[in-house]
């Protein structure tokens, strides 16, 4: 069984003057009290009550003024929807339990009827306030839910008024506790409810005494119902600053929680966005003196266009150049009306492709220094009205922005300086490794060989010449083994000074092919093969430098080519203004994954301590820093072991140069 008719909406119908106000709870249950303060006063002579309270829960509440207004009356009606122990009984009262879905689950009813004195009140809940006590989240601050309720309906000591409303809660009444009928029947009887009445809007209305009192409560009602409406606004103003509050708090959590300034930036679009309402929020990395910025992050809102991707021109923006000049934000209102707008043709463009009504441009900024911007865009008709509020909330969130940015360039700089500390130490391993193993075998070469000679004067003369030569030969090794020590220093340090000159490469090869050819450790080479096409054009180097990168790829090749093997150093012009040189050989060859290490500083492929092959393992690290110098690449390409391998470098040629010039090149 279940009724959905309202009881208001019938009393409306049938009393046309009637029209409802609205009331706050607050003020509604002031009301109620003062009526049944009135029985309890014991000046009326067994009255009718009939309260009707939504639900079990607010019934509850009153349970214990329920039973003392029983002991002044039998014909107490009290009507809730059962939620826990709520039945039909007729213990202290009449209770009446009706259907969770019936209308009177919305209303809020109570008629007091005696025989000198009548007055009712009838309510619903309006739509608005249902809505918003459903969006829980909304309201999860702590504060109470009941000051937010609103309800509209009538309240009267008219007596008309309050009879009709007394049968048509009776007469519902009778569908739940049709057992009840020989006590309503009693009740309509005594105090006439229920006989015909003609409602009027002319004449005075009926009272139930002889002194009007509704002058004096409405004055009451209206003072209690303003205090309410401040109450309420001020409620609405702490939920709104503990909202605020709790999204600085949300993004304050994100930086702590993750020192990736992308997903930070991303979570603060996002929650910005949405506690705004904005069409699209926006925010990306730009300095002050930045030309162009990409849009990373962002917040859209159903049906807008994403700007996600681009690049946008900062030159030619007005706002972000007014924000870099005042350092703090600037917001347009209607960008159909606002000049700076219309005098720019970026701005204008940008408002009318992405539908921009209302615009605001925030700063992020660290110490004065401009390190991104965050942008709302109102999309909306009419334009978006800013207000304070919503602007002090923007710079809040700006302010937590650059806090995460400057913390996420921290660590950066804090990572960076770890992998260089850790290379450092690796470096100093390998370097004492290194010096340890190289500079101790010569050493004792050498020691021996002068030992010999100086014990032995009757050693002959073949004998004493093989000594000299071997310690000639260590001495060399190690004079070899602390230059390329400096040379990398050097290098890496930025202490060399480069002086580029034009160049023929086929004279820088055949210098760096000598330099090899008359070291004495040099003795079986594998074959070398040159092929540098003539009308190679000039290239533009430091002379000196280029054939020791020349030379130390020869040096490298001919260590790990057996002497029947084959090298070969060929050139080519590219087409983008550089020289391709490639030293390739057939020897054992370099495994994929390793392609990258081999240039590293004291990498060796078979370690430092046992090789067969000598060398520091600088050679190929110098060549890297001094391609660099000159703005070339160099890498490497192998198939894997002994299947060769060739090592690349570019070098940049001098433009104008495909006629044939000879240039005089510096030997080392």
């Amino acid at each position: 069984m279940s009724i959905s008719t309202s009881v208001l909406s019938d009393l409306l119908q049938s009393i046309p003057y009637l029209r409802p106000q609205l009331y706050f709870k607050a003020s509604l249950t002031a009301l109620s009290h003062a009526m049944e303060d009135q029985v309890l006063a014991a000046t009326l002579d067994r009255p009718l009550v009939i309260a009707s309270f939504q639900r079990e829960r607010f019934y509850r509440q009153e349970a214990h003024r329920y039973q003392r207004l029983a002991q002044r009356s039998n014909q107490i009606y009290v009507l809730a929807a059962p939620e826990t122990d709520f039945t039909n009984s007729s213990e202290y009262y009449e209770k009446v339990a009706f259907e969770p879905d019936d209308a009177l689950t919305q209303e809020w009813h109570l008629v007091v009827v005696a025989d000198n004195y009548a007055t009712c009140l009838v309510c619903r809940e309006s739509l608005g306030s249902i809505t918003k006590n459903q969006q829980v989240p909304e309201f999860s601050t702590g504060l109470d839910i009941d000051t937010a309720r609103r309800f509209e309906g009538i309240w009267t000591s008219e007596r008309g008024v309050s009879l009709k409303a007394a049968q048509l809660l009776l007469d519902r009444i009778l569908i739940y506790r049709p057992d009840l009928a020989n006590k309503i029947k009693e009740a309509r009887q005594r105090f006439g409810i229920g006989e015909p009445r003609i409602y009027s809007q002319i004449g005075q209305p009926e009272f139930a005494c002889d002194i009007d009192t509704d002058p004096f409560v409405q004055r009451l009602v209206t003072y209690l119902q303003a205090s309410q409406y401040k109450l309420h606004k001020a409620y609405r103003s702490i939920i709104a600053q503990a909202r605020k509050e709790r999204l600085i708090n949300s993004i304050s959590t994100a930086i702590r929680r993750s020192l990736d300034p992308h997903e930070v930036l991303q979570i603060a679009a996002q929650e910005l966005g949405q506690h705004l309402g904005t069409s699209r929020c926006l925010i990306y990395r730009a300095q002050a003196t930045q030309a162009q910025a990409t849009i990373e992050h962002e917040f859209l809102t159903a049906g807008v266009l994403s700007v996600c991707g681009q690049t946008w021109d900062l030159d030619n923006n007005a706002l972000f150049q007014e924000v870099v000049q005042l350092g703090e934000g600037v917001c347009v209102v209607d960008t159909h009306n606002d000049l700076r707008i219309s005098s720019s043709k970026t701005l204008s463009l940008i408002a009318k492709k992405y539908s921009i009504r209302s615009w605001l441009m925030e700063p992020v900024l660290s110490q004065g220094r401009l390190l991104g911007i965050v942008e709302l865009h109102y999309c909306s008709v009419p334009p978006h009205q800013w207000q304070a509020g919503e602007l002090d909330l923007v710079k809040a969130i700006a302010t937590q922005i650059g806090a995460a940015l400057i913390q996420a360039e921290a660590y950066a700089n804090l990572e960076e300086l770890n992998q260089q500390l850790e290379a450092l130490d690796r470096t100093r391993s390998n370097l004492i490794a290194i010096t340890g193993h190289e500079l101790r075998t010569p050493l004792s070469t050498i020691q021996v060989c002068l030992e010999s000679l100086a014990s032995e004067p009757d050693m002959p003369v073949e004998l004493q010449q093989v000594m000299l030569n071997t310690a000639l030969a260590d001495s060399e090794r190690m004079r070899k083994l602390v230059q390329d020590f400096l040379t990398l220093s050097n290098l890496e340090s930025g202490r060399v000074e480069w002086h580029p000159e034009s160049l023929t490469l086929q004279e820088c090869v055949d210098l760096a092919l000598s330099r090899i050819r008359t070291r004495p450790s040099m003795e079986n080479p594998p074959q070398i093969i040159t092929q540098i096409t003539e009308n190679l054009p000039l290239v533009k180097a430091d002379g000196d430098w280029l054939v020791e990168v020349l030379a130390k790829l020869i040096d490298n090749a001919c260590k790990f080519t057996p002497s029947d093997g084959e090298i070969s150093i060929h050139a080519i012009q590219n087409g983008n203004q550089m020289v391709e040189v490639t030293v390739a050989d057939t020897g054992r060859g370099i495994e994929p994954n390793r392609l990258e290490v081999v240039f590293d500083r004291f990498y060796q492929e078979e370690g430092a301590l046992r090789r067969t092959a000598g060398g520091t393992g600088l050679g190929l690290a110098i060549c890297r820093q001094i391609v660099n110098g000159w703005g070339g690449e160099i890498w490497a390409e192998s198939q894997g072991k002994d299947q060769g391998s060739q090592f690349h470098f570019t070098i940049p040629i001098v433009l104008g140069s495909q006629e044939e010039k000879r240039v005089r090149v510096r030997s080392k």
